[in-house]
């Protein structure tokens, strides 16, 4: 999925994007969710549903099968189909899989399709039979509370600095119909939100939810075969995944994990971090998005927040980080949230996200964690096809 194709890949293109608004927990159906994602990229991407040869489904809260009974009111043509569950990078981990797919040359035309209701939220941590040394040590709040306080503490910056992040992301949301959040936001109401953890209030955690989203990705063959329109289609430069790995009190685990994802990333797709104008990553907590955004190498560590107090991580600076509201602003349902990252920065890139858009995007980044931890990363490129 790079300019080089390693070993013998093809090149595979995003040609049709579709959304499920994400929102609080409702009784709506998760086939009503899925299914409007999917239909809604089926009409994006000019195809007939029959044409998809693959569908790979991210989820985590809705039971084994979830995809074959939810696709079979589509029509049963007897596509593959994989379900997927990789925590928070579930969705992020079927588009992977749905790339290598056509890829390798196995298919020409394959889905990714994220989908989720809130389940019960039971965690693999949780069932080893073995003791914890501290019950809350797997409460997420919990871990990035401390995280918080020790960026605090090491860098000597402010909590309150660190708000601003859930603030922008807010604020983005405001300006995304898909959002789950769609209310502009003050200092003071991210500050005076109720507390959590910490130094964290309501608004500086990602909501849980529901929703959908989903990506379908071709091959060069299958664009000319089917008469798809080049000029909307966007391309895949690289798709990595690794897991953490051990290493020094002060890089976080986390942390070396995001940097060796997007190094990898970086290498495959051919470019640096500085050639990058979007990118939508991991902010469950605001923490996140300043360490994160360090590890892809966007600043110096410690200096992270200087991209948000600056502008430069602003719709219209430098690099757009989370445009979309990001999981703070537009919700974190967890199967779909890595494919609404990739539908996002397609939609950037054609120059199509209203009232959102960063100007002149050609370039852009998905990075998604999950628990476990897993990280996974997609490099997105505006070619210039006809």
């Amino acid at each position: 999925m790079s300019e080089s194709r390693p070993h013998g890949q093809r090149p595979v293109y995003v040609i049709g994007i579709g959304m499920h608004r994400y929102q609080f927990p409702s009784s709506t159906p998760y086939p009503t969710l899925g299914l409007t994602a999917v239909r809604e990229a089926l009409t994006d991407s000019g195809l007939a549903w029959p044409a998809v040869q693959a569908a790979y489904l991210g989820s985590t809260g809705i039971g084994m099968a979830a995809g074959r009974v939810m696709l079979r009111y589509l029509g049963s043509t007897g596509l593959s189909v994989t379900q997927v569950e990789n925590a928070s990078a579930s969705g992020s981990s079927a588009f992977r899989l749905a790339c290598l797919d056509v890829a390798s040359g196995e298919s020409d035309v394959a889905l990714a399709i994220g989908v989720d209701k809130f389940g019960d939220g039971q965690r693999a941590a949780n069932k080893t039979g073995l003791d914890s040394l501290c019950e809350l040590s797997n409460l997420p709040p919990v871990k990035f509370a401390l995280m918080t306080q020790w960026y605090c503490d090491h860098y000597g910056v402010s909590s309150d600095d660190l708000a601003r992040v859930a603030l922008k992301n807010h604020n983005n949301a405001a300006r995304n119909p898909y959002a789950q959040f769609q209310k502009r936001r003050t200092l003071d109401d991210i500050l005076g939100a109720p507390p959590i953890a910490g130094a964290l209030t309501a608004l500086q955690c990602c909501p849980r939810g529901e929703g959908a989203a989903a990506a379908i990705v071709v091959s060069e063959g299958a664009m000319r075969r089917l008469g798809l329109d080049r000029k909307r289609a966007v391309r895949v430069a690289s798709s990595t995944s690794c897991s953490e790995t051990h290493g020094g009190e002060n890089d976080p685990a986390l942390a070396r994990m995001v940097r060796a994802s997007a190094e990898q990333a970086y290498q495959q797709a051919g470019i640096g971090p500085d050639q990058l104008d979007l990118v939508e990553l991991h902010d469950a907590f605001p923490v996140e998005e300043i360490v994160y955004g360090e590890a892809l190498g966007l600043a110096p560590a410690g200096e992270g927040l200087r991209l948000l107090l600056d502008g430069d991580s602003a719709i219209g600076g430098r690099c757009a980080i989370n445009a979309s509201g990001g999981l703070l602003g537009m919700g974190h349902p967890l199967g779909p949230t890595g494919i609404g990252q990739v539908a996002e920065i397609v939609r950037q890139l054609r120059g199509e996200a209203s009232g959102r858009q960063q100007p002149d995007a050609r370039i852009g980044l998905a990075h998604m964690i999950g628990l476990g931890s897993v990280a996974v990363a997609h490099v997105l490129i505006k070619d210039t096809l006809r």
